[in-house]
């Protein structure tokens, strides 16, 4: 904030709800009075044209009844205003009204009061021009060097400059490669237009260039230009400022050199008269307006630059001379003279506040009180500070400096899951073979204890589950007022997901005063859903291919009590046996040992197993908390089934690299076609006839080879998903049972989690196998290293897809090795040091092993 604020002189308030912007401000003796004070006019997209002359009895007085000297309102919006010799046979000033659809010219006048009403002044119309087009903004100046009057010049939205010869229509020009009007200006010394296209690039037009140009009424006739005969619009040159402009000014001061400025939105450009940079300034703030104007100094330009942060800033040149703050942010700025006051600040605001002001400060009346001359006792204040510290220091003991105060969220999200399947399935287009697909309802309820608005609820469930409806916008939520929907999940793809954890994500925006849009936030919830979703109950199957044991430290419970939903409720013996049957996946059986204190889970297949043996611990865990048991542990024996998982990792690996032969086949085939397409357009071109010489059969057949290999691409891309969702799967039922097997902490067991599963999806350019090979010979390196010359291997900074799996299920089986050894994970940085690994027999030199494993 500035230190200094601008001095108010003179002030109004135009309107209620009226808009005023850049064009609406214009200050010049209208009337032609030759008393040499200004006047100001101003235009509002309302249509109100109001013309102004300040005489404040003293400094900072509001608006007088006779300071108005002119109101009238038009039917259309003004756009712009602009004073100038507009009319023939006259050299007097009128002014130029711009509307969207119309160009007005007015004479001002004034007659003498005879009365205490004071002198009277109204508006002429000379003539005016309806307009073809929507006009965007004009300018004016003595175009090609005309004596005694100015033409006018209209830009339209399309891109046409419409020039006006006073009363009469001269012609029409289209800039070449328009896409967005941008400000116009005239520079009488080089007689040309300038301006700044969406390419981001000021470019400068020469009006004589215009002029003989070929005449285009439509934006196609320039494109027959490059056909047909004729002389193009061409540029004079053009400059790359790499923003979009916000204005543009012509100086021609004489005791100054010519100089184009233009306003950017981060930088202010000084240009020469050829288009090149004379000196640039980097402005740390949003702009919205500038005036360059005559400086003291010679062969210097001072520059008034409004921002958005209601500061007006004076640069003399690139140098800040001077910051004073006003109570609006400026959209217009000018300089005038009033009352033999030369120099007065002229502002706009969007909103219609209308200043005059000049700089300047108030003397500080303040004077710093006498302090009074007293003796330092120094061992009393060394006896206080010993006896603050001492406070301090058992105070930070105890508890945390700032006292803590229980955050309360604006907004919460909360997700209620049905606890029984929909009695009618909402599932649809699913893929999975059954005669009946479940789904179940879940709510989400919002409430907020502000008035929010823009709120979105975004949620998400892992890949081959669906919703319903997985996104809802409201507009506005009032505290107090909670919404609820609901909305229902089913399994769509034929393929079992990795897990059964869903989101929910909701971003809305709390206004306030200052940001009525809003600050944007944000706030979220997880959910489980059930296990019934994806499997039904069934008969239990003896045999399997897969099994696992897990051992526990509680007696047998009773599958009844675990899985209700599975198993009917009898008043027989204790149920020891479930089935599950997969959706999309094999049956899996669970059965507990009628005398031991153990579970076995079987399946057909090893991925299979997941979701049974999660929900399995989740249940004993809730279970047991219930029964206020808290030393309930799972564990497992071993040893972990590694050569399934393998299994399970080359078959990912085979059909990822299938993918990409395929991949680059189809690119030959493509590259193939387009060169056979070349060829047949040239011969179609050709003025003389020649055989195809059987091209049109090669593009055919190409062409039928090209959707062929696509189709297979994107069966093999399926095909590649459904196998790395098999390989998740798989990959967290091997940190489960490593975490049972080791006993690891949660610590521990996140960075097996990081290490196996670094990335959420599978990709060509990055995949899972040298992703995880990385991770595991970074681990082997540091803290599960046996050695410190482990530790100075160098790994490969660069991933790319490996020849075959084989150094990878190497890395994994020493991994397991490690940590039967004793091995623990750790990701500090003097881990490797802590935890280097010595077995008893072993020496340090294992140089062979580790090579092979590629360390």
């Amino acid at each position: 904030m500035s230190l200094f604020k601008a001095r108010d002189w003179w002030s109004a308030t135009l309107g209620e709800v009226e808009e005023f912007d850049q064009g609406c401000l214009s200050i010049a003796d209208v009337d032609n009075s030759g008393s040499g004070q200004d006047k100001i006019i101003v235009g509002s997209y309302s249509g109100f044209l109001r013309i102004f002359s300040p005489h404040p009895a003293k400094a900072g007085d509001g608006v007088q009844a006779e300071d108005l000297l002119l109101e009238v309102q038009l039917r259309d919006p003004v756009l712009q205003v602009e004073v100038g010799k507009f009319v023939s046979g006259t050299e007097l000033l009128h002014l130029a009204v711009l509307h969207p659809k119309k160009l007005s010219v007015y004479s001002v006048s004034g007659t003498l009061g005879n009365v205490q009403h004071g002198n009277q002044h109204q508006i002429k119309l000379m003539y005016e021009h309806n307009l073809q087009r929507t006009a965007c903004n004009m300018t004016h100046g003595p175009f090609g060097g005309v004596k005694g009057r100015d033409l006018i010049c209209i830009q339209s939205m399309d891109g046409m400059l419409m020039f006006f010869e006073q009363e009469s229509y001269a012609f029409g020009r289209y800039l070449p490669g328009f896409l967005l009007p941008g400000p116009l200006r005239y520079s009488p010394k080089t007689d040309s237009f300038v301006t700044v296209s969406s390419c981001r690039q000021v470019e400068s037009y020469k009006y004589q260039v215009l002029a003989v140009a070929t005449d285009a009424d439509t934006k196609k006739d320039i494109e027959q230009q490059k056909i047909v005969s004729g002389k193009k619009v061409l540029a004079d040159w053009i400059l790359n400022i790499g923003e979009q402009a916000l204005d543009i000014s012509i100086v021609t001061y004489n005791h100054t050199v010519f100089s184009i400025f233009v306003l950017g939105e981060r930088n202010f450009f000084c240009l020469k008269e050829n288009g090149q940079i004379r000196f640039m300034k980097k402005l740390e703030y949003s702009p919205s307006c500038f005036l360059p104007y005559c400086s003291v100094s010679e062969g210097t330009i001072n520059s008034l630059v409004g921002n958005h942060n209601n500061m007006l800033l004076v640069y003399q040149d690139v140098t800040l001379r001077w910051a004073a703050q006003l109570p609006h942010i400026p959209v217009a700025v000018k300089v005038a003279s009033f009352q033999e006051m030369k120099g007065i600040i002229v502002t706009l605001s969007d909103s219609g506040h209308l200043q005059c002001s000049y700089f300047g400060t108030d003397p500080s009346l303040f004077q710093a009180p006498k302090v009074e001359s007293r003796d330092v006792n120094y061992e009393e204040l060394d006896t206080e500070m010993k006896e603050l510290q001492r406070i301090i220091k058992e105070a930070t003991k105890t508890q945390d400096i700032w006292p803590k105060i229980e955050k309360v969220d604006d907004l919460t999200l909360l997700a209620n899951v049905s606890p029984v399947l929909d009695v009618v399935s909402q599932a649809v287009d699913s893929a999975v073979e059954s005669e009946s697909v479940p789904s179940v309802t879940v709510k989400f309820t919002i409430r907020t204890r502000l008035h929010v608005q823009k709120t979105v609820l975004s949620i998400s469930v892992p890949p081959f589950l669906a919703l319903t409806h997985d996104q809802f916008i409201f507009h506005s939520i009032d505290p107090g007022m909670p919404k609820s929907i609901s909305t229902s999940v089913f399994l769509k793809g034929n393929c079992s997901p990795a897990d059964l954890d869903g989101s929910a994500v909701v971003s809305y925006s709390t206004p306030t005063e200052l940001n009525p849009e809003g600050v944007s936030r944000v706030a979220q919830c997880k959910f489980r859903l059930p296990l019934r979703l994806v499997c039904l109950p069934i008969q239990p199957s003896k045999a399997a291919n897969h099994k696992l044991t897990i051992d526990t430290n509680k007696p047998p419970v009773n599958l009844v009590n675990l899985f209700p939903e599975f198993v009917e409720r009898s008043d027989d013996d204790q149920v020891n046996v479930v089935g599950f049957q997969l959706l999309a996946g094999h049956k899996v059986t669970l059965l507990a040992s009628k005398t031991s204190q153990r579970y076995r889970i079987q399946s057909e297949k090893f991925e299979d197993l997941w979701l049974v043996t999660k929900e399995l611990i989740m249940r004993f865990e809730e279970y047991f908390l219930k029964q206020g048991i808290k030393d309930f542990t799972c564990s497992f024996c071993g040893p972990i089934p590694l050569q399934e998982y393998f299994e399970l990792i080359d078959q990912h690996f085979e059909i990822r690299m299938n993918t990409e032969k395929y991949e680059k086949l189809l690119s030959e085939r493509a590259v193939q076609f387009r060169a056979i397409q070349k060829l047949l357009l040239t011969r179609f071109k050709d003025k003389t006839p020649a055989p195809l010489q059987n091209l049109d059969t090669l593009l055919d057949g190409t062409y039928r080879q090209v959707i062929g290999i696509a189709d297979a691409t994107e069966e093999l891309q399926n095909s590649l998903f459904r196998a790395f969702i098999k390989l998740k799967t798989a990959t967290q039922l091997i940190i489960l049972l490593i975490g049972l097997w080791q006993k690891l902490s949660n610590e521990q067991i996140n960075i097996l989690e990081s290490t196996f599963l670094p990335l959420q999806q599978d990709g060509q350019e990055l995949g899972w196998e040298e992703s995880v090979d990385a991770a595991l010979s970074h681990l082997l390196r540091t803290c599960l290293s046996k050695s410190s010359k482990e530790q100075a291997l160098n790994l490969s900074s660069q991933l790319s897809i490996p020849k075959d799996t084989s150094k990878l299920k190497k890395h994994i089986t020493l991994l397991c090795d490690r940590l039967a050894k004793g091995g623990r994970l750790s990701l500090s940085a003097d881990s490797g040091s802590q935890h280097s690994i010595l077995m008893p027999g072993e020496t340090v030199d294992l140089q062979e092993k580790d090579t092979e494993a590629g360390i």
